[in-house]
């Protein structure tokens, strides 16, 4: 009973991080937003797979890096910030509809995929859980410390999924109707544009260490 009620914990705590608006969540919206549903599934995957990297690395005490060495992780945090400030001024200042791939050429579904990892691989908000929250759940008399890694791995995989996908098929579904409003589609990409800068800002803002 004990560990269900631990376990239980740790998928309230993971939703509570996966439902906060973040990079994660701005680049699976904009991604179904620009490319439809099947561009903002491949963009939750690539999300799914950067999320493994993270627990890989919380298993194996990489993390531990990032928190010694505050440098490191405020390299991380402006790389990420950047990147996805990049995608939201592009969107923002295009001008032109979703439909029009205003970050360039249309991305195929392998594309979009690698840019779900990097985005999820520049997250500090992942690194934080990992650093001030996953190794409370992992403890050894609970069994082999890769069995509960790969457990609390596939709780985070399957919430990321769930929350994640959501808003890719909504969002995909929006899309259709946008590109028969072009008003409208207009205003939705500068809305959504202005949404990841400003998530870009206040990752800085709030993740900032002084070395």
């Amino acid at each position: 009973m004990e560990q269900t009620a631990h376990l239980w914990l740790f998928f309230v705590l993971v939703f509570g991080v996966v439902v906060l608006p973040g990079l994660d969540m701005a680049f699976v919206l904009a991604s179904s937003l620009t490319g439809g549903r099947k561009a903002g599934l491949s963009a939750v995957a690539g999300i799914i797979a950067g999320g493994a990297c993270h627990v890989a690395a919380g298993a194996t005490g990489v993390a531990v890096l990032l928190k010694v060495v505050p440098s490191a992780f405020n390299a991380l945090l402006w790389m990420g910030a950047l990147y996805v400030a990049w995608m939201g001024i592009s969107i923002f200042r295009s001008g032109a509809a979703f439909s029009a791939a205003p970050l360039g050429d249309r991305l195929t579904p392998a594309a979009t995929f690698r840019r779900g990892v990097l985005t999820c691989l520049l997250n500090p908000k992942a690194y934080v859980f990992m650093l001030a929250v996953f190794p409370q759940f992992v403890r050894p008399e609970y069994g082999p410390l890769w069995i509960q890694a790969l457990v609390l791995g596939a709780i985070i995989a399957v919430t990321q999924g769930a929350v994640y996908g959501a808003i890719a098929l909504a969002a995909g579904r929006a899309r259709g109707w946008l590109e028969s409003n072009p008003a409208a589609n207009v205003a939705a990409a500068r809305v959504v544009g202005g949404l990841m800068t400003l998530a870009a800002a206040v990752t800085v803002l709030e993740g900032w260490r002084s070395v």
